[in-house]
């Protein structure tokens, strides 16, 4: 699971936020960052995201429509799940990880825990 650039985080964050599938110009638009990435930066990316399976494309008219491959949470849940595989001591990277969880976070996690259908 390759990790997200910081350009390639705020176009995700549009894409996961749109309620349909969004045109570079549509990103482009919805982008909050200055300086503002150019038209064919943004275009570039997006093209990236979908060769590496991170978004998915379709034609409207002239243009790409692009879209999460997935959501938000099944991509950081694979983006843990990537970490903890290439750890050489899973039991102390998962020791070190439940130990910066807030104490709400921790106690919601148990409660989650303890539910039957978790999965």
């Amino acid at each position: 699971m390759p990790r997200l650039g910081e350009l390639e985080a705020s176009i995700m964050a549009v894409l996961w936020s749109a309620p349909d599938p969004a045109t570079v110009r549509d990103v482009l638009g919805a982008l909050d960052r200055d300086p503002e990435p150019a038209y064919t930066t943004v275009m570039t990316v997006l093209d990236n995201l979908h060769r590496k399976g991170i978004v998915t494309r379709e034609r409207v008219g002239r243009a790409w429509a692009y879209r999460p491959a997935q959501s938000r949470e099944e991509f950081d849940a694979d983006a843990m799940a990537a970490v903890l595989e290439s750890s050489s001591d899973r039991n102390a990277t998962l020791l070190r990880f439940i130990g910066k969880i807030e104490p709400e976070e921790l106690a919601r996690l148990r409660r989650i825990l303890d539910t039957e259908d978790h999965r």
